[in-house]
């Protein structure tokens, strides 16, 4: 790379639009005086959660065309349209697990000679993920679902948290709520489900152990974590082994029916393969015996392909629940006592967009900025670099077909 780089902060074009920036103001003013050899512009934005005077204010410069930008920071998939040949692209492009309607997106960035680098997959040595939203998914995953649950029971109300200033202020409302005795299944053991337990926490939700969950009532709210050794076994011997579960899901089945009989909500933070089970079926839903009322599908895989058969397609923000009718086996109306309320928005941080920006631009700076300038000598770019000179990057060449390469 050049001596000096310069990197733009582009405007979110995808509809719905997203508030979210990859860099705070703050910290855009962070990096130009710990990075000297970083030069940073900003795409102006009318949906931006920071207003572009903020940027103006940290002396960081505001430019509409950013062609003269080495490095192009995103944060949902970029337009078509908007892409600008040559460039290199950072940003969540939904297409590593072959989405179909993401596979223009990246037909364009082959054509175009992108090099895309995707956040979801630039990991380190271990495979650990270097930055991601996924905390914050949690923290306002959990809060949907049970802001579902009030709207469906009315025993208690909440504010959407896009209504809230930040999160600070959803705290103080917390404080003030006085919650029924709900019982809430949460799935997953990654960034997404320790969003989901902290946020419960901070209702004043009581964590209780599996065994106590599904073997004790109580008079109060409380929430367990099911983790893969408690939701699957294996079908050979009812045994499990974790390494194994994640190399070959298909030795396993589901063993989360005890979880439905119990909770009243689920909520799923799962990182889902294919290979694995479902944690139940549209006949077991319809069983008296299933108790949860609502879903909060954090994961949100659409079906098929789904952890959750009653995932059928996500929802937004502005309308963020359906109803899942597992008799009809199709959509009903939300808050139907004939179904069960699916809370399933794919783009749950963009709800608190300062803190979840703010959260993730630490994360830029201090995991990704200093890999981005080393450039192609750093393994973490490599691992994350979809596609690069009108072609698929090393560890992407499985998507040959879904990009239709001959």
């Amino acid at each position: 790379m050049a001596l000096t780089i310069k990197i733009g902060i582009i405007r979110e074009g995808k509809i719905p639009n997203d508030a979210r920036t990859p860099l705070t103001p703050q910290q855009c003013k962070t990096v130009k005086n710990n990075f000297p050899q970083v030069e940073i512009a900003v795409q102006p934005s009318a949906v931006r959660c920071f207003k572009d005077e903020e940027f103006v204010e940290q002396g960081i410069a505001l430019q509409e065309d950013l062609s003269d930008c080495d490095i192009l920071l995103g944060v949902k998939e970029v337009p078509v349209s908007d892409l600008i040949a040559g460039k290199t692209y950072l940003f969540f492009s939904h297409t590593i697990k072959k989405q179909p309607y993401n596979r223009n997106l990246l037909r364009a960035v082959l054509e175009k000679n992108i090099r895309l680098i995707d956040y979801e997959v630039i990991t380190d040595d271990h495979g650990v993920r270097l930055i991601a939203f996924g905390y914050y998914a949690g923290i306002v995953g959990a809060h949907n679902g049970m802001w579902t649950y009030g709207k469906r029971t009315g025993l208690f109300e909440l504010p959407r948290m896009y209504a809230c200033h930040d999160y600070a202020a959803v705290k103080n409302i917390y404080q003030k709520t006085l919650l029924p005795a709900v019982k809430i299944a949460v799935t997953g053991s990654g960034r997404v489900a320790k969003g989901a337990m902290d946020n419960l926490t901070a209702m004043g939700i009581l964590k209780v152990s599996p065994e106590m969950f599904l073997h004790r009532t109580f008079d109060h709210p409380v929430f367990t974590q099911v983790k893969s050794e408690h939701y699957v076994c294996r079908k050979s011997d009812g045994g499990f082994e974790k390494e194994e579960f994640h190399q070959h899901g298909d030795l396993y089945e589901s063993a989360f029916h005890p979880y439905t009989q119990v909770a009243d909500i689920f909520v799923n933070c799962i990182y889902y393969d294919k290979k694995a089970p479902m944690f139940f079926t549209v006949n077991e839903m319809q069983s008296p015996d299933f108790k949860i009322q609502v879903i909060a599908d954090i994961t949100c895989d659409i079906m098929p392909g789904s952890s959750v058969p009653s995932t059928i397609r996500a929802s937004k923000i502005a309308d963020p629940v359906y109803g899942f009718n597992p008799v009809t086996n199709a959509e009903c109306a939300a808050f139907d006592n004939n179904g069960i309320d699916m809370m399933a928005i794919d783009n749950l941080p963009s709800e608190l967009p300062r803190d979840a920006s703010a959260f993730f631009g630490e994360q830029l700076i201090t995991n990704v900025l200093p890999e981005l300038i080393k450039g192609r000598n750093s393994a973490a770019i490599v691992r994350g670099m979809i596609a690069e000179n009108g072609k698929l990057g090393q560890h992407f060449m499985y998507l040959e077909d879904y990009a239709n390469i001959y």
